[in-house]
């Protein structure tokens, strides 16, 4: 009934192995993680880099005999993706603690222990060997180069930086975008982006107001109070273009206007009105027509399941994120052809205006402007400055129109002299004024601020 035969196969036998389960694995993280935030809070930062040392790079000399082992377990069972891990959250562990204590200059310190050329020399230590591979892996991963943008320069003068400084960098708080609004990163990473990020925002709107203030004043100094921006006295002019829509015919009042006009709206009309609204008196009618078109083509076959179903929120969001895609990048890794022909026009100002009127209507959608806008940086960043100025000041123009349009900024137009007929409000007969709510800024300007002066009365 049952056959009797020995079967081919032998079983599978058990096979001893030093490799950690998971659970185990997360133990000996947390042992790490514990330990390095235990000392970042008691200890000074120069004591809490060499103790980092000692477990990461040198792998000995540390004080902590238990953290030393959990690391050493992970290396002995070869878990060289744990390890690698908990290097990088160990990293932001401690950025996360010397961002909040504004202890900013010690972060590129850590940054540069991972250049150690000891890193890249042979041992004859089988444990240190492997390390110092992993090492050499993750410093050639974009882990590392995540880390490496917050080595960029935080403040005039508060830390020398830890590399020449390219002009990438101007725009860091826009490339540590990705880092915070990516779900997959280590919490703590996310947190200290956010925060440089929003502080560096925060550092150039103070810096772009209080220029543009004192810069219109007979005694002005440039040397106490220097332009922000790669313009030059021509920021000025630019500034009062931006601001030359006013009144009824504001953005922000543009926006609430469609806002109300299309609330409810069926998605499919919905679509048309967004394409007349982003190009709403728009001076340049040939170039108007031809953006309507190559936007119509991606929008009008958007999400036409849904063409029959009044337009909410979700909704809004989806597509105009989906609009930005189309003027930005649509693929994450390259600019997208309206966007090369809009700058090829030579009319960066036109798409940057087009930008803003989408978050205006959507604010959920900044964060996804900005990672893409992030991305184009990446994309371009290993050209000379001198070959992509087009595209830099591209950059240069979204940073301060984004800037100007802030929620704790406001910035006023005032007409001085009578305008002769023709004449544009670009003119000297306008002068700006910036109002800052300082309170809500995420940097401590009371330094900067004299309270004899003009500038004073404007922060409130």
């Amino acid at each position: 009934m049952f056959d009797k035969r020995r079967p081919n196969h032998r079983p599978t036998p058990f096979i001893a192995t030093n490799r950690p389960d998971e659970h185990l694995q997360e133990q000996t993280q947390e042992i790490v993680y514990n330990y390095l935030l235990e000392i970042v809070r008691a200890w000074s930062p120069e004591d809490v880099l060499q103790e980092f040392r000692g477990l990461f790079i040198d792998c000995n000399n540390a004080k902590n005999l238990e953290a030393f082992q959990s690391l050493k377990q992970l290396v002995e069972a070869n878990e060289e993706t744990g390890f690698r891990h908990t290097v990088k959250r160990s990293c932001y562990i401690l950025f996360n603690n010397w961002e909040a204590n504004r202890q900013h200059k010690f972060i590129p310190k850590l940054v540069q222990l991972f250049q150690e050329p000891s890193i890249r020399e042979r041992t004859l230590s089988p444990h240190l060997q492997r390390v110092r591979a992993w090492l050499q892996i993750f410093t050639d991963g974009k882990d590392y180069q995540d880390l490496k943008v917050f080595t960029a320069k935080y403040e005039e003068g508060e830390f020398e930086e830890v590399e020449a400084a390219k002009w990438s960098d101007r725009y860091t708080a826009y490339l540590l975008v990705p880092q915070y609004s990516n779900p997959n990163n280590p919490m703590e990473q996310r947190e200290v982006a956010r925060a440089v990020s929003q502080r560096l925002k925060d550092r150039f709107k103070f810096d772009l107001a209080i220029y543009i203030t004192r810069a219109q004043m007979v005694r002005y100094d440039d040397q106490q109070h220097p332009n922000p921006t790669i313009f030059g006295d021509e920021v000025l002019r630019i500034i009062k273009t931006i601001l030359a829509r006013r009144g009824s015919l504001s953005y922000e009042n543009l926006a609430n206007i469609f806002l109300r006009q299309t609330q409810n709206q069926r998605y499919r009309d919905f679509k048309r009105s967004l394409q007349k609204y982003l190009l709403f008196s728009w001076s340049d009618k040939d170039l108007a027509q031809v953006l309507r078109q190559r936007l119509s083509e991606r929008l009008d076959l958007l999400y036409i399941d849904k063409h029959n179903d009044p337009v909410d929120e979700s909704l809004r969001l989806r597509t105009c994120n989906r609009a930005i895609d189309a003027l930005i990048s649509e693929t994450g890794t390259e600019p997208s052809a309206i966007f090369v022909w809009m700058l090829s026009c030579g009319n960066p100002l036109a798409l940057v205006a087009v930008l803003l009127k989408l978050v205006l209507i959507s604010r959920h959608s900044r964060i996804h402007l900005e990672t893409r806008i992030a991305q184009l940086i990446r994309y371009y960043e290993h050209l000379p400055e001198e070959d992509c100025q087009w595209v830099i000041h591209f950059f240069e123009l979204f940073k301060i129109a984004f800037a100007i349009h802030a929620e704790n900024v406001e910035y006023s137009l005032v007409e001085i002299e009578d305008l002769a007929d023709g004449e544009s409000k670009s003119s000297s007969k306008y002068r700006v004024f910036a109002r800052l709510k300082y309170q809500e800024l995420s940097v401590d300007v009371s330094d900067d601020i004299d309270d004899s002066d003009e500038f004073t009365q404007l922060l409130s």
